[in-house]
């Protein structure tokens, strides 16, 4: 059974995370997490990568930032560097090539991920020239890339390891007979949205439960929502989730929906993303501005082209020497 298990962040993980992204608020925090996560969702998108494949990504993303602090790399970097390790490892991976095209759209001005909450009409046409790498532009984002990619597996221990509750869900709703009935259908379409929003939770609902208890809450959500009848009983128990944690899975998956507005009110309707550039603006407001934010460690500056390359140069003249 331990393909259906997860490993969980530990309390005392979870506790120190305030200490290891001193001084960033929690809410600074969500709000780094919660972009990063839909924007990984939107590259996923793009680069035409299974569903499954991009949830595991936002899962390993979310365990890499228990580990790691938020503020030592781009936030971007990160999720391009996760998405690539993720999908090399699967059925369909994807060449940096292609991740780095995706993501220097993306995360261009003109992209329609910055205008997600724009009317059709009032968006402006892609400007091709904002989202264009130059060669030595694309070494220096695959150097990136390759670079944090080492730490985010270091960091894991090397255990990619990430079993989904989708499938659970759908064998939850057979069990319980939904697709007898003419909304089976659209329960099983709720229950899989309600799914891929809780990878964006806040509550990081992820790292802190188990596939089988999030399958349950996104079906009892689902079911709820379109009126499809359930069990009299307590048949959540049967899927082995106590009340208690459905309850706040429950109200951890309904609360995105608010949080996600919020967000947008703080940063603006135009931004698809944001950087330790304007999470730094934010802490300056708050007073923290002399600190770096990222638990000590000091952010790592990141290498010209020039320097990379001389750097790389060394290090095969170094290994051909041993």
């Amino acid at each position: 059974m331990a393909h259906l298990t997860n490993p969980l962040a530990t309390p005392s993980q979870l506790f120190a995370l305030s200490t290891l992204n001193s001084p960033l608020p929690p809410d600074l925090q969500a709000s780094i997490r919660y972009y990063t996560a839909h924007l990984t969702q939107a590259s996923g998108l793009l680069l035409r990568l299974p569903q499954d494949i991009t949830a595991q990504a936002n899962v390993l993303l979310f365990r890499y930032w228990v580990v790691d602090p938020l503020m030592q790399w781009e936030f971007s970097d990160v999720s391009a560097a996760v998405l690539y390790t993720t999908a090399k490892i699967s059925a369909s991976p994807r060449s940096l090539r292609s991740i780095t095209n995706v993501y220097a759209y993306l995360l261009s001005p003109h992209s329609q991920l910055s205008y997600m909450n724009e009317k059709k009409d009032e968006i402006a046409a892609p400007d091709p020239e904002s989202y264009y790498l130059s060669e030595g532009e694309y070494i220096t984002f695959r150097n990136r890339i390759l670079n944090i990619e080492g730490q985010v597996l270091n960091a894991l221990g090397f255990n990619t390891h990430v079993a989904l509750p989708h499938p659970l869900a759908v064998t939850y709703l057979q069990t319980l007979d939904a697709f007898s009935t003419s909304k089976g259908k659209q329960v099983a379409k709720r229950t899989v949205e309600y799914l891929n929003t809780a990878l964006l939770s806040p509550q990081m609902l992820y790292l802190t439960t188990q596939p089988n208890a999030l399958a349950t809450a996104a079906v009892y959500l689902a079911a709820r929502e379109e009126g499809l009848k359930m069990p009299e009983v307590e048949w959540w128990e049967v899927f082995d989730v106590e009340r208690e944690e459905l309850g706040f899975l429950v109200v951890g998956m309904g609360s995105l929906e608010p949080f996600a507005r919020k967000e947008v009110e703080r940063w603006g309707v135009n931004k698809g993303m944001i950087s330790r550039e304007m999470v730094r603006s934010e802490l300056e407001k708050l007073g923290l501005g002399n600190i770096n934010g990222d638990g000590g460690k000091g952010l790592v500056e990141e290498e010209d082209e020039e320097t990379q390359m001389a750097r790389m140069l060394d290090e095969k003249v170094a290994a051909v020497e041993t």
